[in-house]
């Protein structure tokens, strides 16, 4: 800070006192005092951002420790790192991230491709993505394909080379993409997001087959004969995940295995279409949507023909949209934690900038939520 002109002797920036000995020492203006770590060491000021050099002075420590964790090294003492963590917050440090690029010779950036982003899944994850990036000190940069046609996929990933990102997240869960994904050399490591999926160090994804297993169970429990199903659209991976998971189920209990209804798009409208074809069956006592809009759809579709839920007709969804516990009634459905998704997808794709990746990924568990939406069929009560 730079002092302003003397004014009736005294100084702006701070006061000069003769102690007992004749020593002189300065003591900080108040607007100093609280730029100093209380042993009169001088921090960054205001105006300035704080730099690393002050993060290692108040914590008591070296500039290189502070980078270690500040880029998450594990082996740093647990009380050291406390210290640094804390100086971090009481600064609001933020790492620069040119700076460290220039350092690690990386770019700093992680490229994440998605197809579809006007569904759950995608949008979910990354946000998630984005969260956990930004806590490592990385940004991202999104490319969105037109299609899944082999040309547009080999130029997104033209697009993000590895002169531009360390590493390459994918959310695009169509099975066709996976298999392009294959033959393609991207040149850094690739983490993509598979919705059911087998466990592998290279994928993250949830159980979904034992979604749909817990839902058939849940509904089987209730006393139903049989569960319709109304599946999501060709080529996703998790209509196909979702589809298995509800046959087996049923073929397991030895029960009736209905032909799926099929759809086009996984919104509410197909959902309702499909749903009228179900309500005008009076066989049809449970029905488990492949994702919650489909099961808004259908029921809209039973109230619309008269036929009460869950009084006779239970319906389950699945993803746990925020909206579902605000339904009418309450939509029972299976959770999806896809935000974990992004934040473990980023995890890994930085273990394997690293080098440090080891052993598959395991899958996430659904968790099935319980709401308004099931009862017991009116024959069991």
């Amino acid at each position: 800070m730079t002092a302003g002109a003397p004014t009736g002797g005294a100084f702006r920036g701070s006061s000069r006192v003769a102690g007992d000995n004749g020593v002189v020492s300065t003591t900080p203006a108040p607007s100093e005092a609280r730029n100093t770590n209380g042993r009169g060491e001088r921090l960054a000021s205001r105006s300035k951002a704080p730099r690393m050099s002050d993060v290692a002075r108040l914590a008591g420590v070296s500039q290189q420790t502070v980078s270690r964790v500040v880029r998450g090294a594990t082996n740093v003492d647990p009380d050291i790192r406390q210290r640094v963590e804390h100086a971090i917050a009481q600064l609001r440090y933020r790492r620069n991230p040119a700076a460290a690029a220039l350092a690690s010779n990386r770019t700093m950036t992680i490229g994440v491709v998605s197809f579809e982003l006007s569904v759950l899944g995608p949008t979910v994850a990354l946000y998630g993505i984005s969260e956990e990036a930004r806590q490592h000190g990385y940004a991202t940069r999104l490319v969105t394909l037109a299609s899944l046609e082999r040309r547009d996929i080999r130029a997104a990933f033209e697009s993000i080379n590895s002169d531009t990102v360390d590493g390459v997240i994918v959310l695009a869960p169509l099975l066709d993409a996976i298999t392009v994904l294959e033959d393609l050399d991207i040149g850094v490591p690739v983490v993509t997001f598979q919705q059911g999926s087998h466990p592998s160090p290279t994928s993250v994804s949830v159980d979904e087959v034992r979604g749909a297993r817990m839902v058939v169970r849940h509904l089987l429990d209730l006393g139903h004969e049989t569960v319709w199903h109304v599946q999501g659209p060709p080529g996703w991976m998790a209509t196909s995940a979702r589809v298995q998971g509800w046959a087996a189920e049923l073929g397991a209990a030895g029960r009736v295995v209905p032909t799926p209804l099929a759809t086009t798009d996984w919104s509410a409208a197909e959902g309702y279409r499909v749903g009228r074809e179900l309500a005008a069956r009076k066989d049809v006592t449970a029905v488990f949507a492949a994702n919650d809009p489909f099961a808004l759809g259908v029921i809209k579709a039973m109230d619309d023909a008269g036929r009460n839920v869950p009084g006779d007709v239970s319906v389950v969804g699945f993803d746990d949209v925020k909206e579902a516990p605000f339904f009418r009634p309450a939509l029972t459905t299976v959770k999806l934690d896809f935000e974990a998704i992004g934040h473990i997808a980023v995890g890994r794709v930085l273990a394997m900038i690293k080098e440090e990746a080891e052993g598959d990924i395991p899958l996430l568990e659904p968790l099935l939520m319980l709401r308004d939406t099931t009862a017991s069929p009116r024959s069991r009560r």
